[in-house]
């Protein structure tokens, strides 16, 4: 047991360090100074039954103080008011551009092929994918293409204050955020050095127009539930240069109105994030189980030196863990008590997920089946 939990500090503790130098690398976008640009964006939104929150949204973005801008809103076969209220606001701006879609090609995912048509109609210099329930602060654009021209880089996505509702609700969040940094490394996009990593998120990805065309568009990842990470991946593979960045205080969205919603939320991309392997799903996992549960008992050890490296070993993992939050989020240090109620609902969650994923034969996203064996196909390389 000693030499286990040695292996495990060790490892602990090099992750440790690999998040704390790469977590210094992602700087708050609200620390930007804004400065007067001509360039135009084009800000295209794919919105499928977004009645509550696309004209929020859509407000939020046309108070922009970034004055080039044109808004593109993709109404992606809604079944709800979410095409009239396009409409309506549409009718009152005329920097607002709106597309109603009918039909869904074989081979493509509803939200890809949506940001895709917005893209052939864009006529900005500039394009921001973003999502349809995210409110903006009415300088964040300003700021992202002041410090995307400054930086001199290709694409800059930023993560958004994930709001929450409930003590339970925030915990099970701040655990996601947990993961997601150790796991996919965002800050590896600040990392002009290496094509491995790259980052997207669906609430902000602002690319220049040559480079989006260059990488293949979103049909070369047409299939794909995680199509944000996709593209920044893609972005980074291609050698072009990124940044990651915190949207705290600067554009936030209310992730999921529950537990039980996010729970069934994470469903469509869980099993992509592994890569619909399912080896490498089963070594999460059980690493998971290793690292956040034996320290645990084996703090109760009757061997002082298994007590004292379980102790260390939990040191290192709630100040990794206390790291990420403070960082990527708005919450309290006070989630860190509950971690092994919250490891215990992500592992639920995870194992649920790419069962479900198996017994159906695939994923349901936004009405819409698509198949595992669709969902495997032919990947951007």
């Amino acid at each position: 047991m000693i030499w286990i939990l040695s292996i495990m500090m060790i490892i602990g503790i090099i992750i440790f360090l690999d998040t704390w130098r790469g977590i210094q690398t992602v700087l708050p976008l609200s620390a930007v100074e804004p400065l007067a640009n001509d360039e135009k964006v084009s800000v295209i939104i794919a919105a499928r039954n977004e009645e509550k929150s696309v004209e929020m949204t859509m407000l939020s973005l046309l108070n922009q103080t970034h004055s080039e801008l044109e808004l593109i809103v993709v109404n992606d076969r809604s079944t709800d008011a979410t095409g009239l209220i396009i409409n309506k606001l549409a009718r009152r701006h005329e920097r607002m551009v709106p597309i109603h879609i009918e039909t869904l090609p074989s081979g493509w995912l509803g939200k890809n092929h949506a940001l895709y048509k917005g893209y052939q109609v864009a006529s900005g210099s500039f394009l921001l994918f973003a999502d349809a329930d995210i409110h903006f602060e009415k300088d964040t654009i300003s700021k992202a293409l002041t410090y995307m021209k400054a930086q001199t880089v290709d694409h800059v996505t930023i993560a958004p204050d994930l709001q929450a509702k409930g003590f339970w609700l925030q915990a099970f969040i701040s655990y996601f955020l947990y993961g997601f940094s150790v796991f996919k490394r965002p800050w590896t996009a600040n990392h002009d050095h290496s094509r491995k990593g790259g980052m997207g998120i669906g609430a902000f990805n602002l690319i220049k127009r040559d480079v989006y065309e260059q990488i293949g568009t979103h049909e070369g990842i047409k299939n794909r539930p995680d199509d944000d990470l996709k593209l920044g991946q893609v972005i980074k593979q291609n050698g072009y240069k990124q940044r990651f960045l915190s949207g705290v205080n600067q554009l936030w969205v209310e992730w999921y109105p529950s537990l039980k919603e996010a729970i069934k939320g994470l469903e469509k991309n869980t099993f992509a994030g592994f890569n619909y392997s399912l080896a490498v799903t089963v070594f999460a996992i059980t690493t998971i189980l290793i690292s956040h549960f034996l320290p645990i008992f084996t703090l109760f050890s009757t061997d002082y030196a298994v007590q004292l490296l379980s102790a260390i070993f939990l040191i290192i993992f709630l100040a990794l863990y206390g790291v990420t939050i403070v960082k990527m989020s708005s919450y309290s240090l006070w989630k860190l008590v509950v971690y092994p109620i919250t490891t215990t609902i992500f592992l639920y969650s995870t194992i649920r997920a790419v069962a479900l994923t198996y017994i159906k034969g695939g994923i349901e996203w936004r009405g819409t089946f698509y198949s595992l064996k669709e969902l495997r196909g032919k990947q951007h390389q």
